[in-house]
């Protein structure tokens, strides 16, 4: 037995008991005379101590060799500790240790292993296994598990079934690009790993499991950033004979149970909100309604005099910025400069200030006049003391420009707080949108998504305008989770393949299996996918995912601890029928 007990479960209790512990060297501290050593393990930290009255003189000296991260093994006394530390569990306690076995040296580590520590993100990810040692790294992953057991429970009590769906599948046209695996077997074939189970959660409803969930990896070959992976985790569920009211019903109750158990928070309301009421008041669709700063549009109140930035734009639309007249003008310069970065792209941004005398101070007080002014400040619900930011330009873009630069806004004010959650349904998106470079319509969310009810005629006549049967569903300012309403029959589906460009014979060779399924009594179903990478960080109050993986990739997509992607050997490509042709 290498240890009776943890480094982190020993106190007051324990004195004058025998025990052994296990773990590495945290830190040590040589007074020559007596010698003093952390050992730490995953749920604590226990000081053992070595003195020169009470340890042999071989022990004394091994314990002064001792180095950082060494693997140990000790037996030894629980006595009370003369200078208690308050900020450890076991702070009342130490072990005077009779036994020393050391289980593994340990070189000098690269940074150090310490809450706050000395590593950059890329030496702590090449040597993640070190970086795990750390209490934040740690914790995380705990919390983790913690809420992914939560999900299991939940789901399980409320009757769904957990079934797991193959990784080596179809390659399909819609959606991200897949990671493809060759086929040894099938020479010049190849299987795709999946973006999610989408088809095969629709055959199990098919089946008949009604109530389906899994915890299950997932692939997508895009651009990576802060809160995307190569190959991420979802809670991807579905049920059947049910209606939209029902799938947010059951994972309202689901973000309810996770909120309370997890964080301790109660939320009742989940209100819900049009996606293009999104756009309009947020320039997005999954906003941040922690906080205000709604957009106003400023068309009708700005467009009647000869600025002609305004007058030429497709629209114009501002914010009120609370408490933003302290700011200064280098501040506000510093502002319109953040905005006309290439990331954001703006041209520039006009203001107003909202005096505390109730008069109004703009960038274009050449062209406009105080009524025009309090217009605008009606229009964005500005009060006395704050400052109106003003965007311009085209419509689609500058919500966007907006958009980022009232999320920017608001961390700058302190306006999200990670400990306040505030969840929201954004519904009815677009069920198709109009891809330039190919020139054909693209399903917003995927090909099985069916249109509102009464919408389905549409189609044909205005395919942009028909509204899918989707929602969405946003926490402090991410999405995370979505899913629709499936379409269950095969005229319908087929239907929308055609919408989509499909020709017959596409659509048969790439879902045909799926269609077929539709004729032997598919029932009337949908689901919900939860991005479990983003709903663990947000939940941990944070919004980038890396650190509540395990071992993520970094922004390329390299994974440098173990240096994959890696080239193969030609004798593997040989036996796969690949040749590379790549050019210099």
């Amino acid at each position: 037995m290498y240890r009776s007990h943890n480094c982190g479960e020993l106190n007051a209790s324990y004195i004058n008991k025998e025990v052994t512990l296990a773990g590495w060297v945290q830190k040590s501290r040589d007074k020559g005379f007596i010698v003093w050593v952390d050992l730490r393990d995953r749920y604590g930290i226990t000081q053992l101590v070595f003195d020169e009255e009470r340890t042999s003189k071989d022990m004394l000296e091994q314990a002064q060799n001792l180095g950082r991260e060494f693997v140990i093994q000790v037996k030894g006394t629980v006595i009370e500790r003369a200078s208690k530390n308050p900020n450890l569990s076991t702070g009342d306690i130490e072990i005077l240790v009779s036994e020393l076995i050391i289980l593994n040296e340990s070189l000098l580590p690269p940074f150090t292993i310490e809450d706050k520590t000395d590593g950059g993100e890329e030496l702590r990810m090449k040597y993640r296994y070190l970086d795990i040692r750390r209490n934040p790294v740690k914790n995380n992953l705990i919390f983790r598990h913690k809420v992914t057991q939560e999900v299991r429970n939940y789901l399980s009590k409320e009757g769904f079934i957990e079934v797991e769906t193959p990784y080596l599948i179809k390659s399909t046209p819609e959606g991200a690009r897949d990671f493809v695996v060759p086929s040894r077997m099938n020479a010049g074939q190849f299987y795709a790993l999946p973006q999610s189970p989408q088809t095969f959660k629709q055959l199990l409803m098919v089946g008949g499991m009604d109530k389906y969930f899994q915890i299950v990896k997932c692939f997508r070959d895009e651009d990576l950033r802060a809160d995307r992976q190569p190959e991420f985790t979802q809670i991807d569920c579905e049920m059947a004979f049910i209606d939209q009211e029902d799938i947010l019903n059951a994972f309202e109750g689901l973000t309810r149970h996770l909120l309370k158990e997890v964080n301790g928070v109660d939320v009742e309301k989940f209100p819900r909100m049009l996606y293009d009421d999104a756009m309009r008041l947020y320039g997005n669709d999954k906003p941040d309604i922690r906080f205000g700063m709604e957009f106003g549009e400023l068309n009708e109140v700005s467009q009647h005099k000869d600025f002609k930035v305004f007058n030429d734009a497709e629209l114009v639309v501002g914010i009120a910025v609370p408490g933003g007249n302290t700011y200064t003008r280098k501040e506000i310069d510093q502002l319109i400069d953040w905005v006309k970065r290439p990331q954001i792209g703006a041209l520039g941004m006009i203001y107003v200030r909202c005096n505390d005398d109730g008069t109004y101070k703009s960038s274009v007080d050449k062209f406009y006049d105080e009524i025009d002014l309090g217009k605008w400040a009606e229009v964005t619900g500005a009060k006395t003391g704050d400052l109106i930011c003003v965007l311009s330009g085209n419509k689609n873009k500058v919500r966007a420009q907006l958009s980022a630069l009232r999320m920017e806004l608001a961390e700058r004010l302190g306006l999200r707080n990670p400990k306040k959650f505030a969840p929201l349904w954004v519904m009815d998106f677009p069920l198709l949108e109009w891809d330039e470079d190919t020139g054909r319509y693209h399903a917003m969310h995927h090909p099985f998504t069916s249109p509102k009810p009464g919408q389905l005629e549409l189609l044909k006549t205005n395919p942009g305008e028909v509204k899918a049967n989707a929602y969405d569903l946003v926490l402090n300012g991410n999405e995370i989770g979505g899913g629709s309403i499936r379409i269950h029959d095969k005229e319908t589906q087929s239907l929308m393949f055609d919408y989509l460009g499909f020709t017959p014979e596409e659509a048969k060779a790439q879902f045909g299996f799926l269609m077929d399924a539709f004729q032997y009594g598919a029932p009337p179903h949908g689901g919900l996918a939860f991005g479990l990478d983003r709903l663990v960080a947000i939940l941990g109050g944070q919004e980038t995912i890396r650190d509540f993986i395990a071992f993520p990739k970094n922004n390329a997509g390299r994974d440098v601890m173990i240096d994959a992607p890696a080239p193969i050997d030609a004798a593997q490509l040989t036996e796969l029928s690949l040749k590379l042709n790549l050019k210099p």
